[in-house]
């Protein structure tokens, strides 16, 4: 059977190339050079090649050489975003200066020398309307790199959570198109209805949870299950910050609802001062199985032990949903397929 071989760049704990595996993909390498990341990916993806340090260091020689003269089919990755996102903007016109920015022309970078026959990058839908992406899209088309890019709704594609996310695809072969909406709607229930109590499970994920103060949990036990807020709350329970107009994050100190998505599942996923990750009818914010569930982790994901509530969620808050990648992953290994019989 012919192999399809993919580099998963800035690859975090591997959900991207959980979905290219699971897709059809031979992943040859992954980068990153955050320590408990780089743990979380070998864990889940031994056979492949991780290159611990700052992509901007990699020689590009080295990633030809696990190739062994071989095409790149397709490479992934999902640049870091922060500077471009609508939280870091603060509402304001211009990305924030942010030195992760520039990662975004690392992935350009690679393509120029390794030249693989397709590309697939995701990230932030506000990075469309700055100068780097569209300069990165140039060179994309001056390459020869049929292109598309648009931003998608993930809920649509059967992930169970709200997230707005910027595809990009790119062929070397003709044109390709983003991958449709499947139509499929999975809830809340549908994830985590089935979890074990937290006392009781055997997996140590599900057993991480967040510990609160007595005052704390006494507006936990008073938010209303399914869908409560901290808007339902007697005053008593208000908190000073959000007693002024227009201050705080209504979602904040919010339960999920079962029969509906989750909010999105961020890297304050296990603290419910961040969002609404409060259990839709437990008294307790959200497990670190349950959070990686919702982003569509197999249920028996590895994550480092002993690592903090703070790494872990970032860990999973951060990850592409590797049902979303595999779909989109799927989509190009179906456009290879199809060129090279023609």
């Amino acid at each position: 059977m012919k192999k399809y071989f993919a580099i998963d760049l800035f690859s975090g704990c591997g959900g991207l190339s959980e979905g290219l595996r699971n897709a059809g993909f031979d992943v040859v390498a992954a980068f990153d050079n955050d320590v408990d990341s780089i743990e979380a990916y070998r864990l889940n993806h031994p056979d492949t090649k991780v290159f611990e340090s700052d992509i901007r260091d990699v020689d590009i020689a080295d990633v030809k050489e696990i190739l062994r003269g071989n095409p790149l089919h397709l490479l992934a990755g999902c640049p870091p975003c922060q500077g471009f996102s609508s939280m870091r903007r603060l509402n304001k016109k211009h990305s924030k200066r942010d030195g992760r920015n520039n990662l975004v022309l690392e992935y350009l970078r690679f393509v120029k020398k390794l030249k693989p026959l397709t590309i697939m990058m995701e990230n932030v839908p506000g990075l469309v309307n700055y100068t780097l992406f569209k300069y990165v899209v140039r060179e994309l088309r001056a390459l020869g790199y049929k292109l598309k890019f648009k931003p998608v709704n993930i809920q649509e594609y059967g992930i169970p959570q709200r997230r707005k996310r910027l595809v990009v695809v790119g062929s070397l072969l003709g044109d390709i198109d983003i991958a449709k909406p499947t139509g499929e709607k999975v809830t809340v229930r549908d994830m985590i209805g089935h979890m074990q109590s937290v006392s009781k499970t055997k997996d140590p994920v599900h057993k991480i949870v967040a510990s609160h103060k007595p005052e704390v949990m006494e507006r936990i036990k008073a938010t209303p299950k399914n869908g409560g807020s901290r808007a339902d709350l007697p005053k008593n329970f208000e908190l000073a910050c959000h007693k002024e107009d227009g201050m705080g994050f209504h979602d904040v100190y919010g339960r999920l609802r079962w029969d509906d998505y989750s909010s999105t599942i961020t890297g304050g996923c296990l603290n419910p001062s961040k969002g609404r990750f409060l259990h839709p009818s437990k008294n307790r914010a959200i497990t670190a199985r349950e959070a990686a569930l919702l982003q569509t982790f197999p249920k028996d994901y590895k994550f480092p032990p002993n690592i903090s509530k703070t790494s872990i969620s970032l860990l999973i808050g951060n990850a592409l949903p590797p049902k979303f990648s595999y779909i989109q992953s799927a989509n190009i290994l179906n456009h290879l397929r199809t060129a090279s019989k023609s």
